[in-house]
């Protein structure tokens, strides 16, 4: 059963990725390669980022037929049953770094496909989804797995799924601060290109183009980042509380505990920052990536390191 899961969520997966390649900017193939903006007029790549994209239904953004919102939902299906059959066999819980990747990516897939209601998030999903697809394999090739007895408590269930969808949040969210980093970058850093560099880059410019105004991907990029502050936080909270009652303390200094709540400083600093300094820009995208690669280290990069580097599984 597992197998078939494995191959349907990765088939699902490479299927809307390959969509997404093939169809990355039709208006490009229907202005014989010049970049269209939203007047109907050929213009620069760089300008096309900033400016809004087409609004039809009253404002509300969706340029991706049923067809695929159902393939989809599909693969979500697939990734979450898979997920559910190989970290809860029986009557106990097998987790591990390959695990945690692959439940932060569905997590992170399914609120792309919930944006992707409201905003035209193509360029996003060019590296949601083939991501997911390599996630969703992982436990393949890393099968060592810490096998948790206590995981039938309903604190640390509670605690787990809020910590994952904590995560899935903040996934995206670096998502998003990568590629408005590359579209930063292309846009003040424009200048008239060779003709080698204009060859190099061309697909990089299409795929840009297919994002939203950069002001669009920063509001949305806020929003993430408060809501998965507000989870980070209970999934501490509630770590502690579960703490107490397998360890009979509260706090328990280890890696996981530090990283954690060194992420969530950093994460409360940026939300600080932007609402009382306005913070915006480069400097606000790269603590957001820093915050994110701190947080993975809380579990992730410390498992890895158990379980891959040392060859062994505490």
């Amino acid at each position: 059963m597992a197998i078939v899961l494995y191959a349907l969520t990765a088939i699902l997966y490479c299927g809307l990725a390959f969509h997404g390649w093939a169809t990355r900017n039709p208006q490009l193939a229907a202005a014989g390669g010049a970049t269209v903006g939203p007047s109907g007029r050929p213009g620069g790549g760089a300008t096309a980022v900033l400016m809004p994209s087409p609004t039809p239904n009253g404002g509300r953004i969706d340029g991706q037929p049923a067809w695929w919102h159902g393939l989809v939902l599909a693969a979500l299906v697939s990734h979450g049953v898979l997920l559910h059959e190989t970290i809860f066999p029986a009557d106990h819980m097998m987790f591990g770094f390959a695990f945690a990747l692959s439940a932060m990516l569905w997590l992170g897939v399914g609120i792309y496909w919930i944006e992707s209601f409201f905003f035209s998030l193509a360029g996003l999903g060019l590296i949601v989804f083939p991501v997911a697809m390599l996630a969703s394999l992982m436990p393949l090739a890393f099968p060592g797995a810490q096998i948790l007895g206590y995981a039938a408590r309903p604190l640390f269930k509670l605690h787990f799924v809020i910590a994952n969808v904590a995560y899935g949040l903040f996934t995206l969210a670096a998502f998003h601060a990568f590629l408005m980093l590359l579209a930063e970058r292309r846009l003040h850093g424009f200048t008239r290109p060779t003709a080698g560099e204009a060859a190099s880059g061309q697909w990089l410019g299409r795929w840009l183009d297919l994002l939203p105004p950069l002001l669009t991907l920063e509001k949305l990029l806020f929003r993430l980042i408060a809501a998965g502050f507000v989870l980070l936080t209970l999934t501490i909270a509630s770590g502690f509380l579960f703490s107490e009652q397998l360890f009979a303390r509260a706090f328990r200094v280890d890696h996981k505990t530090v990283f954690a709540i060194i992420s969530w400083l950093m994460f409360g600093g940026i939300l600080i920052g932007r609402h009382f300094r306005g913070w915006r820009g480069r400097t606000a995208l790269r603590w957001v990536i820093a915050s994110f690669g701190i947080l993975l280290l809380a579990y992730v990069g410390s498992r890895f390191v158990i379980e891959v580097v040392l060859h062994r599984i505490t």
